[in-house]
């Protein structure tokens, strides 16, 4: 009878002991709640960019390389691919968390970078009664090949300014702009 009861009850005992190690194998997931320690950024240009796929205004792209100029009026289907580099400059992110100082005075909110190394060096947001008025940001990335350098700038539903100083070891220095109005 002992051989019976061990048939029938080993592989239940098994089967709940592996169920209990591998759940204390999981990581501890703590509910941490939506707030962000800066302004969300990627939250703002996804809500923007969805904004502008639907109303579909016009554009006067004005793109600058080296000091060659070409301009055209256009239609830009996918904002959110046209203002990527903007949505890329978020720096709520869980490792940064105490990388940037923060000033919030007179309706500026400016996030400066304490460490070198990070991308976002800078980003100033001027801000009235909780509504955009402009974003600015700067960034940096620097290895052995290259360096870049960009300033972003942002007016909502009217103007954005992407400009780009690239120094490429062995190839020279660029320099880019890109400037879009946006048409009413």
């Amino acid at each position: 009878m002992f051989w019976y009861k061990l048939k029938i009850f080993a592989p239940l005992a098994l089967s709940c002991g592996l169920m209990l190690f591998f759940s204390a194998c999981k990581p501890d997931l703590k509910e941490t709640g939506t707030a962000e320690k800066y302004f969300d950024i990627k939250g703002f240009f996804k809500r923007d960019t969805a904004i502008l796929n639907k109303l579909r205004k016009p554009v006067f792209k004005t793109v600058t390389h080296n000091g060659q100029t070409e301009s055209k009026q256009i239609l830009i289907k996918n904002w959110g691919k046209e203002l990527d580099l903007f949505i890329g400059s978020d720096i709520n992110k869980p490792a940064w968390k105490n990388s940037y100082s923060i000033v919030n005075e007179n309706g500026l909110l400016i996030y400066k970078s304490k460490e070198p190394e990070l991308h976002v060096v800078q980003m100033v947001i001027k801000m009235d009664k909780q509504k955009v008025n402009w974003i600015l940001i700067y960034t940096r990335t620097k290895n052995v090949l290259y360096q870049t350098n960009e300033k972003l700038t942002y007016y909502p539903d009217s103007l954005y300014i992407i400009e780009k100083d690239q120094k490429v070891r062995l190839m020279g220095k660029n320099h880019y702009e890109i400037k879009g109005m946006i048409k009413d």
